[in-house]
C-alpha cells in the first residue's frame, strides 16, 4: 500500500500491510507509519468473482492478522487513528479535508475487510476481542512464547468501549458530514461497515436480542438523525461520482453481504438511467449510496420489531418538511415527501423499495395521506402493476408486497374514484390485447384478474387470490366507465372458475355413480379445492353485485356483457351463491 496504486497481486507483499498484520505492535503515535499506510488506491471489486478473488488473495494476510492482533492490538490502534481523522475532518474546510477523507475511507475499508473475515470465520465474541485487544507492550514484538499464551488472552474482558467509540465515529460520518463528490465513497463505506457489522447475525445461531453488536447499534443515541440521514440518501438518489477523491477509481463495490441480509427480510442520476431494463443492477451500480442506505434502513427497522426499536419509531413518525405540522403527534424528523415519493415511483419495481413503501403506507399516517392526495398516482401504480403482470419473473414475496400495497391504496375512497378518472394511452407492456385508451382503474382490474388466473394455474396460493379479490372488492363500489374488454375479463373470470368448479364437482360425484376416480389428488385435497373455488366464486359475484348496486348507470359495458353471458350465471345455481 502507501502512496502508489495497489494492485490486488501486490497486497500480500506490501511492507506496510505486512507490518500491520505482523508480530510488531504499531502504536497510535507512529504517525509516519499511519500516514504512509493509509495513502493508497486499490482496484475495488466490481462483481462477485472479483470479490472472491480479492478475498482469496487476502486470506493469508487476514490469517496473520487473526494470529497476532490479540497480542499487538494493531486493530485498536487503527481505530484510534481513524477516530482522530474523523474528529479532525469535522473541523476542516473542503479544500483542507480531501486527504483526511481519503485516509478515513481507506481506514474504514481495511476495518470492514477484517471485520468481514472475522465474522465469516469466527464468532461475534472473537470479533469484539479483536476490537478491544491492547498491545502487550509498546513497540514490542510478539515472541513465540507470547503466541503460545494467546489462549490466555482469549479470556480478556470485553467491555465493548472501543467498539462503541468506533460505531459512534461511523454514525458521525453519516449524519454530520455532508455528501459531496469527494465524500461520497466515505459515506458509502460508513454505511457498508454498519451492514457488515449487522451481518454477524447471518453466522450466528443466537437471536439478535443476545448480540452485543446489535445491542450497541440499537441503543444508539443518534437513532433519529441516523434514520433521517439514510432516508435522505435514498430520497436524493445522488449518483456515484466518476472519480474518488479526484482520482479515477477501479469500479463500484460489491454488496453481497447487504443483499444476503436483505434476502432474510424479504419474504428477495438521471431518470433516463433508471428507465433501463435492468433496474436492480442499474440502481445498485449508479446509486450505490442510495441502494445501500435503503438496505440498511430495512435491516434496522425489521430486526427487533417486537421490542422498542428507535429506528422503526423514527421511520414511522417522520413528517413532511414542506408542510407546517399542527398535529400534537410526535415528529421524529422531517423530509420532503414529494422528493421521496418521486424516488419511490422511480424504483418501486425493486424488492427493497416495495417493502419500504409498504412500511411507510402502513405505519406512517402522514406519508399515507400525502400519497393519497397526489394527482399523479399512475406514476406509483403502473410500476406496481408491471410487477404483477410479470409475476413469473418476480419472487412470491415481491408479488405479495405489491398486492398488499394495492390493497392498502384501495381502502381509500378517493383513490378508488380517481383511478377511473386517469386515462392512459397505449400500454405497451400489456400484450394480451392492444388497447388504445383505458383508465388506470380498468388497467388495475385487468392486471389483478390476470394475477388471479396465474395463481390458480401455477402457484395455487389461497391467500394470494384472496388479497387480489379483496382489492377488487374495495374498489367495486366505485367502478365507472369500464372498458368493454375489462367487463369481458371480469365475467370471463367467473365463467372460467364456474367451469372448473363444475368439473371438480363431477369428479367427486363419480364414485357414487360407480366410476372410479382416475386422479392422483386425494378426495380431501379435491374437497379443499372445491371449497376454495366456491369462496372465490362468491367473492367475484359480490364484486359484480357491488358494482351494479352502486354504479349501474356508469357501467353500461358491464351490464351488456352480463346480459350477453347470462347463461353462465343461470346454470351455476349453488346454495352458497343463491342469495347473491
Amino acid at each position: 500500500m502507501g502512496a502508489n496504486v495497489s494492485r490486488q497481486d501486490d497486497l500480500t507483499k506490501n511492507e506496510f500491510l505486512c507490518k500491520f498484520v505482523g508480530k510488531e505492535h504499531v502504536p497510535v503515535e507512529d504517525s509516519m507509519f499511519w500516514e504512509s499506510f493509509l495513502k493508497f488506491h486499490i482496484a475495488f471489486p466490481t462483481n462477485s468473482q472479483e470479490q472472491l478473488s480479492l478475498d482469496s488473495r487476502l486470506e493469508s494476510t487476514c490469517q496473520s492478522f487473526i494470529t497476532h492482533n490479540l497480542l499487538t492490538g494493531n486493530l485498536g490502534s487503527l481505530i484510534s487513528v481513524f477516530r482522530s481523522k474523523v474528529i479532525e475532518l469535522l473541523a476542516l474546510s473542503d479544500q483542507e479535508s480531501t486527504l483526511h477523507v481519503w485516509q478515513s475511507f481507506n481506514a474504514l475499508f481495511i476495518i470492514r475487510t477484517l471485520v468481514k473475515y472475522i465474522v465469516e470465520t469466527g464468532s461475534e465474541y472473537q470479533l469484539l476481542q479483536h476490537f478491544e485487544a491492547m498491545s502487550m507492550g509498546k513497540k514490542e514484538s510478539v515472541t513465540k512464547q507470547d503466541e503460545e499464551s494467546t489462549s490466555e488472552t482469549n479470556s480478556l474482558t470485553v467491555d465493548g468501549s472501543k467498539f462503541e467509540s468506533f460505531l459512534e465515529a461511523i454514525v458521525h460520518i453519516i449524519v454530520v458530514i455532508p455528501v459531496k463528490d469527494f465524500t461520497y465513497h466515505l459515506h458509502l463505506e460508513a454505511v457498508n461497515n454498519l451492514i457488515t457489522l449487522l451481518s454477524v447475525h447471518l453466522y450466528s445461531s443466537q437471536s439478535t436480542e443476545k448480540s452485543s453488536i446489535y445491542r450497541a447499534i440499537y441503543k444508539c443515541s443518534h437513532g433519529n438523525t441516523l434514520m433521517s440521514a439514510l432516508l435522505h440518501f435514498v430520497s436524493r438518489r445522488t449518483q456515484m461520482p466518476q472519480s474518488m477523491f479526484g482520482v479515477n477509481s477501479g469500479g463500484s463495490f460489491v454488496f453481497g453481504i447487504a443483499e444476503s441480509l436483505w434476502s432474510m427480510l424479504t419474504f428477495r442520476k438521471s431518470q433516463d438511467i433508471l428507465l433501463g431494463a435492468d433496474l436492480v443492477n442499474t440502481f445498485r451500480d449508479h446509486f450505490p449510496l442510495a441502494n445501500q442506505s435503503l438496505l440498511l434502513i430495512l435491516i434496522l427497522t425489521n430486526h427487533h420489531s417486537s421490542k422498542e426499536n428507535l429506528y422503526r419509531y423514527s421511520l414511522f413518525n417522520c413528517a413532511n418538511a414542506s408542510e407546517a405540522e399542527q398535529s400534537k403527534d410526535p415528529i421524529s424528523f422531517k423530509i420532503d415527501f414529494s422528493v421521496l415519493y418521486n424516488t419511490l415511483c422511480q424504483i418501486i419495481t425493486i424488492d427493497q423499495a416495495t417493502l419500504l413503501l409498504y412500511l411507510l403506507l402502513h405505519r406512517n399516517q402522514r406519508f399515507y395521506k400525502f400519497v393519497m392526495a397526489q394527482p399523479d398516482l399512475q406514476n406509483l401504480v403502473i410500476p406496481i402493476l408491471q410487477t404483477l403482470y410479470h409475476a413469473p419473473d418476480s419472487t412470491s414475496h415481491h408479488i405479495y408486497m405489491s398486492l398488499i400495497i394495492l390493497l392498502i391504496l384501495s381502502e381509500d375512497d378517493g383513490f378508488n374514484k380517481s383511478v377511473h378518472q386517469i386515462m392512459l394511452k397505449t400500454i405497451t407492456w400489456y400484450t394480451e390485447r392492444s388497447i388504445s385508451e383505458i383508465s388506470l382503474g380498468g388497467l388495475l382490474v385487468l392486471v389483478v384478474i390476470r394475477t388471479i388466473q396465474y395463481n390458480m394455474l401455477k402457484m395455487r396460493d389461497k391467500y394470494l387470490h384472496t388479497n387480489c379479490l379483496a382489492a377488487l372488492a374495495n374498489m367495486s363500489g366505485q367502478f365507472r366507465y369500464l372498458h368493454p374488454y375489462v367487463a369481458q375479463r371480469m365475467v370471463s373470470l367467473f365463467e372460467t372458475l364456474a367451469k372448473k368448479h363444475s368439473r371438480l364437482d363431477n369428479l367427486l360425484k363419480q364414485p357414487a355413480n360407480g366410476v372410479s376416480l382416475d386422479v392422483q389428488t386425494s378426495k380431501e385435497d379435491m374437497l379443499q379445492d372445491l371449497s376454495v373455488l366456491e369462496e372465490v366464486l362468491r367473492m367475484v359475484l359480490e364484486i359484480l353485485n357491488s358494482c351494479l348496486s352502486h354504479q349501474l348507470l356508469y357501467c353500461p359495458n358491464l351490464v351488456y356483457t352480463l346480459l350477453y353471458k347470462k347463461h353462465v350465471l343461470r346454470i351455476f345455481d349453488h346454495i352458497m351463491l343463491s342469495r347473491i
